[in-house]
């Protein structure tokens, strides 16, 4: 199985139309998404790529860690972020991370302080926490950053 790891920003008159944006840009904008709670399972790949998948399956479920945030204060940036780490043996396992924050050095410094604390008390050794980022300056209109890792579509039959 592969796991997408996507991102988008995006401007509108309201914080949910620049979100919505995001999500287009991400490639995700027409689906039902679905958070999960950041595990990633045994035996995946990870790809950091944009998909486009907007005119893909209207209105499916897409299974997600979504990293989102927005701003409407001009001068002002927001960046959102996914944070993993994987066990470094055949089945890679993991988890995933997902912070927002003002800056990109305070996001980094968030998703490397999450895993390194999260991986202590589980089995296995960890690689170093890596990340993707996405961050954007509001100049007049709302704005939204987001990253998702994308796990899997399923229709509502």
């Amino acid at each position: 199985m592969d796991i997408f790891i996507t991102t988008g920003k995006g401007e509108g008159n309201t914080k949910l139309s620049a979100f919505d944006q995001a999500l287009f840009k991400a490639g995700i904008a027409n689906y039902n998404l679905l958070p999960l709670s950041s595990v990633i399972p045994p035996n995946v790949n990870l790809k950091i790529e944009n998909i486009n998948w907007n005119n893909r399956e209207h209105g499916h479920k897409l299974y997600v860690v979504i990293s989102r945030i927005a701003e409407d204060v001009p001068g002002k940036e927001v960046w959102a972020g996914v944070g993993w780490v994987q066990v470094k043996n055949e089945d890679s396992r993991g988890l995933f991370v997902e912070h927002q924050a003002e800056s990109e050095e305070k996001l980094i410094e968030l998703i490397e302080n999450s895993l390194n604390d999260m991986v202590v008390y589980r089995e296995g050794e960890f690689t170093k926490p890596q990340y993707v980022t996405c961050g954007i300056k509001c100049v007049d209109k709302p704005v939204s950053a987001i990253v998702a890792a994308v796990y899997k579509s399923e229709s509502w039959e």
